[in-house]
């Protein structure tokens, strides 16, 4: 069982799921602000999020190619001997606390490890089901999902790691800002070779789908669009017909451009 606590401090600095310039309306509907929130939410490190998903596995591969002696591990991640062919399990609480923000999610992952003909680790099949709760200053949310993660790269040559697959989340929403809707949501994102660089793992390149689906009160919504991971922190979220913004990663704070 890993236990990660971000900084009171850091999540005070990057503030949480803020889409600045929230369009305002009298109907029960969700904006498209509030679509983005959602979707931000879902991408952010300290809500579960995708950014924080890449994290994890990609710090398992770091692993799992440390123990095989094939990549020498400077990122303080402790080896983790894996035969080829076998599946592990692991779990992590991910939670934190400041003035503005209270999250807690639980993780449990399996990581099956494929190897090359030279019997080196070449990639790692991930799968992951959560669960947890989030409140911020714009929306509080709680939410289950599941993902299916193939983190490739594990080999020496390998500069990168990358990362293909979808990333689900339903539950239910209460926003906090303009016309304040609530109601239950449903979430899918799929991520296109998602590259972090070796060791430190920092997301340099990426692309993905999304599709937001649910209800507020009586009326439906649905949004789709399409992430641009930046490499610098940031993913470009750009919905279909629609706004277009920018999301800080570790903290799913986001301005439409």
């Amino acid at each position: 069982m890993k236990t990660v606590r971000l900084s009171v401090i850091a999540l005070l600095l990057l503030g949480a799921l803020s889409c600045k310039k929230d369009a305002s309306s009298t109907s029960s509907s969700v904006t498209s602000d509030q679509a983005a929130d959602m979707a931000a939410s879902a991408m952010a490190s300290n809500s579960g999020g995708v950014a924080s998903m890449a994290d994890d596995i990609s710090a398992n591969a770091l692993a799992v190619t440390s123990a095989s002696g094939k990549t020498v591990n400077s990122a303080s991640v402790s080896s983790v001997k894996q035969a080829c062919g076998t599946t592990l399990s692991d779990s992590a609480t991910f939670s934190g606390s400041s003035s503005s923000v209270t999250f807690n999610y639980f993780v449990k992952y399996t990581h099956t490890l494929n190897c090359n003909a030279q019997e080196a680790p070449d990639n790692l099949v991930n799968t992951l089901t959560y669960n947890g709760t989030f409140d911020g200053p714009r929306i509080s949310t709680t939410a289950n999902g599941t993902a299916n993660a193939t983190i490739a790269g594990l080999t020496q040559t390998a500069a990168n790691f990358v990362i293909n697959g979808e990333y689900k989340r339903q539950g239910t929403f209460q926003s906090k800002v303009g016309n304040k809707p609530s109601g239950n949501s449903n979430l899918d994102i799929v991520i296109t070779n998602l590259t972090l660089a070796k060791p430190g793992r920092a997301i340099v390149s990426g692309s993905g789908t999304f599709t937001l689906t649910g209800t507020a009160g009586k009326v439906n919504y649905s949004y789709t669009g399409t992430i641009t991971f930046n490499g610098d922190g940031t993913a470009t979220l750009n919905i279909t017909g629609g706004s277009s913004y920018t999301i800080t990663l570790t903290s799913g704070v986001c301005t439409r451009r």
